[in-house]
């Protein structure tokens, strides 16, 4: 329920000199679409919602049932900053869809993470999330991606982890924050990633619909402020073979709807986890293989899940492991707000409504079945041999998209999350880009075999 008035509303449109709006919505991938209108025409929207045409929409309805509504959060209300002109400005909302009989659409993934966070309030949850979103930059030559490579990209940089480089990046960096800030994004820090032209930006943790809001926006604008520099922003997980790939690590607490106190911490525990904490990380470890189809939903998202590059990819937990999936980061004395666990194998190409709607499902699951947690694992899993895997009963993460589909088939709770009617476009859309990556002949096919064979 918002706390802004239909006429709070149109008093802030008036000041902020806007012109027009974009009425911002998300499809079934995780793509940000959008209707413009006049500002003139938002007093309707505001009293009977936004007639547009669904059919053609990934994920939404067919032909012959296209018509959907489009209902503006007033929370979400922001001046798009480069649209910015002296005759007028253009600001944005995030919208839920809904049908025609006045129900919120079932298969919005908007509307999917606010029921599995009803659920969550439900049980005196409020579920808060913090993700980190890596990227990298690409040079542009003549508005393409560097044709001239004989990589076809080229990083921006030389760059490494926390390096201070002060070139055309930072710049970038430093404008994509401003812009963020100006947007209502809480920004904390900025820094160079592990890989050359691989860039993170870091904003305040929030309650899980902000934040996946947030991640839209953020998406949207590192694109639109890269591409003023001359360069290109991608959240592909691994646009370059041999180097680290983009994650999206997603820091998870609950908090009392009741009292905002952290039901994650207690003082007692040698990690400083609560029983909730520990159900609730062994839901996540126990529904992971299925979940990974919406935490890493396209075919490239497996390559970054490898050994050696920081990326998850054994299910297990620690605290100084970070080849962990779940991490748990140390505690601050004073700070059990900031108590926490860390998942490490979402990357930013998965839809941040889903991906929130999967992790909290999956939480809540273990915490009402008393799900139990195995020991941590506190060494480098990458340098266990398969013997010692076996022994401590240590499992992988699914190595391809196929492997997670099949997964995701075959749990019915994660299923649950995406109702049968997305679940079952979300398979079929999953199945044709895995054939279409499995028919493709590649060139390291050709280099490799063509003389050979």
């Amino acid at each position: 329920m918002s706390t802004i008035s239909h006429e709070e509303i149109l008093a802030r449109l008036k000041a902020d000199n806007v012109e027009l709006l974009n009425l911002q919505f998300s499809d079934m991938m995780g793509m940000a679409k959008s209707v413009t209108i006049p500002v003139s025409k938002f007093s309707d929207v505001l009293k009977y919602n936004l007639w547009f045409d669904g059919s053609s929409i990934e994920g939404f309805t067919r032909i012959f049932e296209s018509d959907m509504l489009l209902k503006p959060d007033l929370e979400t209300y922001a001046v798009i900053p480069w649209y910015n002109t002296p005759d007028g400005n253009i600001a944005r909302f995030i919208c839920d869809v809904y049908m025609p009989d006045g129900n919120p659409y079932d298969s919005d993934p908007r509307v999917i993470l606010q029921k599995v966070l009803k659920e969550g309030e439900d049980m005196g949850f409020k579920y808060m999330t913090g993700p980190e979103l890596e990227f990298f930059l690409f040079r542009r030559d003549n508005g393409q991606i560097n044709p001239s490579s004989k990589h076809l990209i080229e990083p921006h940089d030389k760059g490494q982890y926390f390096d201070m480089v002060l070139d055309l990046g930072f710049d970038c960096r430093r404008e994509m924050t401003k812009v963020l800030i100006s947007m209502g994004i809480d920004v904390e820090a900025s820094h160079h990633e592990v890989a050359p032209g691989q860039h993170e930006i870091d904003f305040k943790y929030g309650t899980a619909l902000t934040t996946a809001d947030r991640v839209m926006t953020m998406k949207t604008a590192l694109k639109v402020i890269a591409e003023k520099h001359g360069l290109y922003a991608t959240f592909m997980p691994k646009p370059i073979g041999g180097i680290n790939g983009s994650g999206m690590h997603v820091h998870q607490s609950l908090f009392s709807m009741d009292t905002d106190e952290n039901l994650f911490f207690d003082k007692d525990d040698k990690y400083n986890l609560s029983t909730t904490a520990y159900h609730f990380m062994a839901g996540q470890m126990h529904h992971i293989k299925a979940m990974a189809a919406i935490l890493n939903p396209i075919v490239n998202s497996y390559k970054r899940l490898v050994p050696g590059y920081e990326a998850a990819t054994y299910i297990c937990w620690a605290q100084t492991n970070r080849s962990a999936l779940i991490r748990v980061p140390r505690y601050t004395l004073g700070k059990d707000k900031a108590t926490r666990i860390e998942i490490r194998n979402p990357d930013p190409s998965s839809n941040p409504y889903l991906s929130f709607a999967v992790l909290l499902k999956a939480g809540l699951d273990g915490i009402k079945n008393k799900m139990e947690v195995p020991p941590p694992v506190e060494g480098n899993v990458f340098e266990y041999t398969f013997s010692e895997l076996e022994e401590k009963n240590i499992e992988f993460l699914p190595h391809s998209l196929w492997h997670s589909i099949r997964a995701l088939t075959r749990n019915e709770v994660i299923q649950s999350v995406l109702g049968q009617d997305l679940y079952k476009k979300y398979i079929r859309a999953k199945e044709k880009e895995w054939d279409s990556y499995r028919l493709h002949v590649s060139d390291w096919e050709i280099n490799e075999y063509i003389e050979t064979i």
